[in-house]
């Protein structure tokens, strides 16, 4: 089995399209500013094996996304935090209920059992350009079962 990556970043892509939130979705890390709204950008961040879950015969992996909302700092301020909170909130609402993604993955580790689990954190970023966003990261890990084959 090979890691389709694309179908399952597709997967976290059509959640944030739905939420209503969000404005523009990218499948990649931004390299420079996004437009005005909030944007969401989904990207690989790490792939390892899973010990508890693999065997002698394949290797089940997890797989990280982050998943970054990003909002450009203009207007009143007050304003920002409600906004990246209500679509960060869609989303992990999305991702517990969505377990599988679609049946992309066999779940998303929402507690930890990888020692990786569904969580976000707040931050600011500065564009190339000197434009200061306010962002909310979601760390988004996914299991995938028997994605490598072991060869005696």
């Amino acid at each position: 089995m090979a890691l389709d990556l694309p179908a399952i970043v597709a997967a976290v892509q059509t959640h944030a399209a739905a939420s209503g939130h969000i404005e523009r979705v990218a499948g990649h890390e931004p390299t420079n500013a996004p437009g005005g709204g909030i944007t969401a950008s989904v990207w690989l961040d790490r792939i390892r094996p899973v010990p508890g879950r693999s065997g002698l015969g394949s290797t089940s992996v997890l797989v990280v996304l982050q998943v970054r909302l990003q909002i450009p700092l203009r207007g009143d301020l007050d304003d920002v935090d409600p906004l990246l909170a209500a679509a960060a909130d869609d989303l992990m609402r999305a991702y517990t209920g969505d377990y599988t993604l679609g049946g992309q993955v066999v779940f998303v580790d929402l507690l930890g059992q990888t020692d990786a689990r569904l969580e976000g954190q707040a931050g600011y970023l500065a564009a190339g350009d000197g434009q200061m966003f306010r962002v909310f990261t979601i760390t988004l890990p996914v299991v995938i079962d028997d994605l490598f084959d072991q060869e005696a």
